[in-house]
C-alpha cells in the first residue's frame, strides 16, 4: 500500500511537471526563432555534461553549475531566440546514463518539466533586458549601458532561476518521498548564492562572447571551474559522513545495544527539531550529533558497557572520564566540534547540573541542541530493550520525562517531542509495562531462562 501510495505521487508529480514543460516549450516554438544551430549545440553539449554529472550537495537535492552555462547562452543567441535555445537546451539535460540504466523514468520526467520551465521563465525575463541592452539590434552599436542592462538582467534571471528550480525540486522530493526518509537540507546559506552568482556570471560571460567570440574556450573553462567547486564540496561533504559512520559502526561493535539506538535518537532529535522551528542547517547539526552521542564510550572498558546490574559510583565515575577522553579529542578536529559539543553536554541538566563534557558549564542552561538530545535520549533509553531492563511503556517513559522537567530536562522539549508523536500517531515501547522494577525483574528472568 505504501509502495502504491509512492507509485501514484510520482505519476501525479511526474505528470504534471511533463505538462507545464510542454506547454511552456510549446508557447516558445510558436513565438520565437532557433538559435544559430553550431553554437547551440556546443552550449546544449556543455549543458548537458554538466547536468549529467551533477554533484548530491544535500539529500536527494542535486546541483551543477548549468545554471552558468544557460545564462551565457541566453546573452549569446540574443533576443527573441535565447528563450527557446536555452529551454531546448534543458530538455536534453533532462535524463542520465544512470537513468536508462536503472530503467528509472520518474526523475527524468519530472526534470524535463521543471527544467524546462525554469530556463523558459528566466531566460524570457532576461530577454526583456537583452532589448535595452541591443536598442539598435544584435549587429548594431553596442550602447554606454550595455553591460549595466547585462548586469541587471543577469542577476534578476540566475535569481529567478534559483527559485522556481529549488521549488520545483522542493515540491517534488518532498511530495513523493516519505518525510522520515528524508534528511533536512543544509548549507542552503552558503549553495544557494553561489549557484546565483555562478548565473550572474554565466550572464557576463555571455557579454563577453558577443564582444570577443574567440573568448569561447575560456568560457567553457569557466563552466568546468563551477562544476569543480560544486564536485569539491560534495566530497568534502561525502568524507564528513564517511567519518560519522564509521564512529557510530565502531561503537556499534563494541555495543550491541547501541545498533538502532543511535539512529532512533537521531529521528527523534529531528522530530522535536523540526517541531521548535529548527532550520535545515541547525537540524543536520543536531542529527549527527545524535548519531555520535554515544561515541565517548568507545574508550569505556566493554565489561563495564555490558553490565547487567546498576553501576556503582565508582563506575558510573569511570565511565564518565573515559568518555570525556575521547569527547575532548574529537573537540580538536574542527568539523566535529559543534556537534561534539552538543553531545558532551547531552548529559548536562537543564538547571545546570549534570555532567556534561567540553560543551558544558557547570551552573548554566545547556545549549537548546544539548537539551533536545538529552530528552530525545531519555525518551528512547526507556521505551527499548536494554540488557538489564525490558522497554517500559511510551506513557510512562512522559511521565517519567515531566516529573524531572524544569530540573534535568527542558520542559519546552518534552511537550515538544510529544505534540510531534502524537501527530505522527507512532507508539514507541512496551504497551502496558509502567513499572523500572517490574521491567528489571522481567528482564533477570529472561536471562535466567535464556541460561537455563
Amino acid at each position: 500500500m505504501q509502495l502504491h501510495g509512492a507509485k501514484r505521487r510520482k505519476i501525479r508529480i511526474g505528470g504534471l511537471y511533463a505538462v507545464l514543460g510542454a506547454a511552456v516549450l510549446g508557447i516558445l516554438i510558436w513565438r520565437q526563432s532557433f538559435p544559430s544551430l553550431p553554437l547551440w549545440l556546443a552550449f546544449a553539449a556543455a549543458f548537458a555534461f554538466l547536468e549529467w554529472r551533477s554533484v548530491e550537495v544535500n539529500d536527494r537535492l542535486l546541483m551543477s553549475p548549468t545554471v552558468m552555462v544557460a545564462l551565457t547562452a541566453a546573452v549569446a543567441f540574443g533576443p527573441d531566440k535565447a528563450a527557446l535555445g536555452v529551454a531546448a537546451m534543458a530538455a536534453l539535460g533532462a535524463g542520465s546514463a544512470d537513468d536508462f540504466r536503472q530503467r528509472r523514468w520518474f526523475q527524468p520526467i519530472a526534470n524535463l518539466g521543471q527544467m524546462v520551465v525554469t530556463a523558459g521563465i528566466s531566460v524570457y525575463i532576461l530577454e526583456w533586458f537583452l532589448k535595452r541592452a541591443y536598442p539598435n539590434g544584435v549587429e548594431g552599436a553596442i550602447p554606454d549601458t550595455f553591460w549595466l542592462w547585462i548586469a541587471g538582467g543577469s542577476a534578476i534571471a540566475a535569481t529567478v532561476y534559483g527559485l522556481i528550480n529549488y521549488t520545483f525540486v522542493t515540491v517534488a522530493v518532498r511530495a513523493v518521498f516519505e518525510k522520515r526518509d528524508l534528511r533536512p537540507w543544509s548549507n542552503l546559506g552558503q549553495l544557494l548564492p553561489s549557484y546565483l552568482l555562478m548565473g550572474f556570471v554565466g550572464g557576463l560571460l555571455g557579454a563577453t562572447y558577443t564582444i570577443l567570440p574567440v573568448v569561447l574556450p575560456l568560457v567553457f573553462v569557466m563552466f568546468m571551474v563551477g562544476y569543480l567547486s560544486f564536485a569539491s564540496y560534495g566530497q568534502l561533504r561525502e568524507a564528513h559522513e564517511a567519518t560519522l559512520r564509521g564512529f557510530i559502526k565502531a561503537l556499534e561493535a563494541k555495543d550491541l545495544y547501541t545498533r538502532g539506538h543511535t539512529e532512533r535518537v537521531a529521528y527523534f532529535a529531528q522530530l522535536v527539531g523540526e517541531e521548535v522551528g529548527f532550520n535545515g542547517t541547525r537540524l543536520e547539526r543536531l542529527r549527527w550529533a545524535a548519531l555520535i552521542h554515544d561515541v565517548g564510550k568507545l574508550a569505556v572498558p566493554r565489561d563495564l558497557i555490558r553490565k547487567k546490574g546498576k553501576l556503582t559510583e565508582d563506575e558510573y565515575e569511570e565511565l564518565q572520564l573515559h568518555a570525556h577522553v575521547v569527547e575532548e579529542i574529537l573537540a580538536e578536529v574542527e568539523f566535529l566540534r559543534p556537534m561534539v559539543e552538543i553531545a558532551s553536554s547531552h548529559h548536562s541538566h537543564f538547571d545546570g547540573g549534570g555532567y556534561g563534557g567540553v560543551g558544558h558549564t557547570r551552573g548554566e542552561q545547556p545549549s537548546q541542541e544539548a537539551c533536545i538530545l538529552a530528552v530525545a535520549d531519555a525518551f528512547d533509553a526507556m521505551t527499548s530493550t536494554r540488557s538489564y531492563r525490558m522497554a517500559l511503556s511510551q506513557d510512562y517513559a512522559f511521565s517519567e520525562l515531566r516529573r524531572h522537567a524544569g530540573s534535568q530536562f527542558d520542559p519546552g522539549v518534552v511537550e515538544a517531542l510529544a505534540r510531534a508523536l502524537a501527530r505522527s500517531t507512532e507508539r514507541y515501547g512496551s504497551p502496558h509495562l509502567a513499572s523500572e522494577e517490574e521491567a528489571r525483574r522481567l528482564a533477570e528472568g529472561t536471562q535466567v531462562a535464556s541460561h537455563g
